[in-house]
């Protein structure tokens, strides 16, 4: 099964979600981090910068509870705006 390109959409949702996620590590090493949730320090860092926009729900689901956020709250911003849609594309 060949992956189409993400979007522009979808890597700043990939976005949103890295810079919460980094901004919820705080001043926590991303080793530490990457080994309370179970993966490697090398997929939180592209996951933090973007580069992997769309994480596995279970990698989210970890860090959010290893993080102490909501998963609704990344849900949220890992969302992507329908075309027209002033209110997620503002977010």
């Amino acid at each position: 099964m060949v992956r189409l390109p993400l979007t522009p959409e979808q890597l700043a949702a990939g976005r949103r979600l890295g810079g919460r996620l980094r901004e919820a590590r705080g001043t926590r090493t991303l080793t530490e981090v990457a080994s309370e949730a179970g993966i490697s320090p090398e997929t939180l860092r592209k996951i933090e910068t973007g580069r992997m926009a769309t994480p596995a729900f279970a990698t989210v689901a970890a860090l959010a509870q290893v993080l102490a956020v909501s998963l609704d709250e990344l849900a949220e911003l890992a969302l992507v705006a329908p075309v027209g849609d002033p209110v997620r594309s503002a977010g």
